[in-house]
């Protein structure tokens, strides 16, 4: 989140206590989208806390460990979870992308076929092997989630009601308006 967002990255590790935030710009199809990226705990203590996070979302994000077999095994409980705590409209559908993270490190637990297989088998989830550190793969990955959210968004009309005029000055009042957000 912090490379791709604002080309940051720090070797040292620090536990994300309940969740993070960062928003970006991006271009997508001749449209200017802002992204708002939530990073939640991955740790067990902090899990209950991210059902807070996860309403609303237009698209989620997996990311697994590729020198951590255990983080690729959870991607299920993950997924699982993400879609009983967001309670999404469509769940079959809901939009989801894999990261495999830490491309860049020569220890490689997960390999690219197995990583591919299991998305495969989830309704054809996309698949990126990413670095935090060096970026790869993050502006193709980040494109495609929000290509992904914005496919989600709804154009939503909102009616804005005749308004309650206090006084007698006719040019006070005005009519009902309508835009399309």
């Amino acid at each position: 989140m912090n490379q791709y967002a604002i080309k940051k990255f720090s070797n040292q590790y620090k536990a994300t206590i309940g969740a993070d935030f960062l928003t970006k710009e991006v271009m997508v199809e001749d449209r200017v989208v802002v992204l708002q990226i939530w990073d939640t705990a991955g740790q067990e203590r902090f899990r209950s806390l991210n059902a807070a996070f996860y309403r609303g979302a237009d698209c989620c994000v997996l990311v697994f460990d590729l020198t951590a077999p255990n983080t690729f095994i959870s991607l299920n409980n993950w997924k699982d979870e993400f879609l009983i705590q967001a309670c999404p409209r469509n769940p079959e559908n809901f939009p989801f992308v894999v990261l495999g993270n830490k491309i860049d490190l020569e220890n490689r637990q997960v390999t690219t076929k197995r990583a591919q297989a299991w998305c495969q088998s989830k309704n054809n989830i996309p698949y990126f092997e990413t670095s935090a550190k060096d970026a790869t793969n993050l502006e193709q990955a980040f494109q495609t989630i929000a290509c992904n959210a914005l496919k989600q968004g709804t154009d939503v009309e909102l009616y804005f009601p005749e308004p309650i005029v206090f006084g007698e000055n006719d040019e006070s009042k005005s009519s009902a308006k309508r835009c399309s957000c």
